[in-house]
């Protein structure tokens, strides 16, 4: 039976250019997805208005359902990526989890801004009298489309609390940690069995694990708690 050859591995640091604190960081991503979604938000209400003849656009000059999956897609753009800016910015400055409510409401702020961002479009589409049919049987599965995209996309799927982190760095102090590019987990060891098939090996401190979303201990490499 031939043998496997070893997968040759390059290694990457994952330290960034910033100088800014955390913190600083955080809050500069926070409030760039905060304008995108006012401008996301501003899209919705533009279409609202233009379908209750507030805004009058001729059709010679664009066709309603052109304009309006326009503004729909545009939204959706300006949603998700206000998301993934605000999931970065809690990633490096987590929030503490005492307030459990607070907790959930600060990490899903994204898939709130979604809802917010597209049902009321899609409630006033359904009852809208005045557009033709057929566009509006037509922007209105895309509104939904885009409202059921945005939410999965917004919805951060591993929150970290800030007593995650503080235990982290207090446990694993300024060592290196080690993971991948599609792991989950971070290792302590950079020769961990779990670690042979991957060509490509990030490494940092536990903070720069933490904002790539690596904040799963490894079970093999790291000690569990109840080791």
């Amino acid at each position: 039976m031939a043998k496997k050859e070893p997968v040759e591995r390059k290694y990457v640091s994952a330290k960034g250019e910033a100088t800014k604190p955390p913190k600083s960081r955080a809050t500069g991503l926070r409030i760039g997805a905060a304008v995108l979604w006012l401008f996301a938000i501003a899209f919705e209400v533009l279409c609202i208005l233009f379908l209750n003849g507030y805004i009058f656009i001729p059709a010679e000059t664009i066709q309603p359902m052109t304009l309006l999956i326009i503004g729909v897609a545009a939204d959706l753009i300006l949603v998700i990526i206000g998301s993934q800016l605000w999931k970065k910015a809690n990633h490096i400055d987590p929030i503490s989890k005492k307030n459990k409510v607070k907790f959930f409401l600060w990490n899903q702020m994204g898939l709130i801004v979604a809802v917010i961002a597209f049902m009321p479009l899609v409630i006033f589409l359904l009852k809208d009298k005045k557009l033709d049919p057929a566009t509006r049987k037509i922007v209105t599965v895309v509104a939904a489309i885009a409202l059921v995209l945005a939410s999965l996309a917004s919805i951060d799927w591993s929150p970290v609390s800030a007593e995650e982190l503080e235990e982290a760095k207090a446990t694993y102090g300024d060592g290196n940690v080690y993971w991948t590019t599609f792991g989950k987990s971070y290792h302590l060891d950079e020769n961990c069995h779990t670690l042979n098939r991957s060509r490509t090996i990030y490494y940092g401190t536990i903070e720069e694990a933490f904002e790539a979303n690596r904040h799963d201990p490894c079970d093999f490499c790291v000690p569990q708690d109840n080791d």
